[in-house]
């Protein structure tokens, strides 16, 4: 590796454990708020590592989590708790890898309204099964504290940053960018376009999976109308797309103002978190269509021979 490539390990090493010194010096307040930007952080830039350079928009986040928390919920009580978000993540590889082979040869506005409806879907089916069976929802009561929730989310933001580090320098991460240029000729060049897209979808979905059956606990009680919420799909979408997927690290420049943007909006005017949504798409086709990456980008570009 280059020099270049140990100091941005060392720097995110460093990040990461101040990150994971939160719990020990900040407030129950910033405790909170650190855990749900911990979980916007893996979910955004796991989210990053397809979308980035396939340019597929997926709305499908909220299937995984969905299906993580209830993993747990289902799990909680007769398996230990450290196996049940790695069993999560399988499955969520698993589905990811059949709905990929499905729906990955659809593009555009099509792979999109898949994804959105991917998780309708499967909040429909657990619904149907839940009444079928006389259970409505689920208690998720354990030991488990946020302490212990936002740690696990640490260690987790670590493996995705670095399967993204060593994506981006393989074989499959240079198939992928060529793909997003242009598939047509990733196919004349004799890339397997199909295979690259769903073996990287997979990613996504595992670690969505993995998120949602860490933090089953924090929900106390989940149900499908909270555990597959579309929102939380949109959200993941424009925080990444805020940051920019160009870079490893933007989307975690969008996940951080953006929380604490939300955060203030549903405290201050908790009927105007939609209209929030709809001026973050606006911002970032108008004015930062390459995110606060782009906007970086575009500064070094203009001032570096001035620095």
């Amino acid at each position: 590796m280059s020099g270049t490539d140990w100091r941005n390990l060392a720097i995110s090493a460093a990040l990461l454990g101040l990150a994971a010194l939160l719990p020990v010096y900040g407030s129950p307040y910033w405790l909170t708020m650190g855990t749900t930007m911990a979980m916007f952080v893996v979910l955004a830039t796991s989210w990053a590592l397809f979308s980035g350079p396939t340019h597929y928009i997926s709305l499908a986040t909220a299937a995984f989590f969905g299906i993580g928390t209830f993993v747990t919920g289902l799990g909680f009580q007769s398996l230990p708790f450290w196996v049940l978000p790695p069993l999560a993540a399988v499955i969520g590889a698993v589905l990811a890898a059949l709905v990929g082979l499905v729906t990955l040869r659809l593009s555009g506005v099509y792979f999109v309204i898949f994804t959105l409806g991917l998780a309708e879907m499967v909040r429909q089916v657990v619904t149907w099964v839940q009444n079928q069976t006389g259970h409505r929802g689920m208690y998720v009561l354990t030991s488990i504290t946020e302490r212990e929730i936002y740690w696990m989310l640490v260690a987790l933001g670590a493996l995705v940053f670095l399967a993204g580090w060593l994506i981006g320098r393989s074989r499959l991460g240079f198939a992928l960018r060529i793909i997003g240029n242009d598939e047509t000729v990733a196919k004349h060049a004799g890339i397997d376009t199909a295979l690259a897209k769903v073996a990287l979808f997979m990613v996504p979905g595992a670690v969505a999976a993995a998120t949602g059956a860490i933090l089953a606990p924090r929900y106390i009680y989940i149900e499908p109308s909270t555990a597959f919420a579309p929102l939380l799909s949109f959200q993941v979408v424009i925080m990444a797309l805020l940051g920019g997927t160009g870079r490893l690290w933007g989307p975690v420049a969008g996940v951080i103002p953006f929380s604490l943007l939300w955060e203030a909006i549903t405290r201050q005017a908790p009927n105007q978190t939609l209209l929030l949504l709809g001026i973050a798409f606006l911002v970032i086709v108008y004015l930062l269509p390459g995110g606060f990456v782009g906007l970086w980008e575009r500064f070094r570009r203009r001032f570096g021979g001035r620095t």
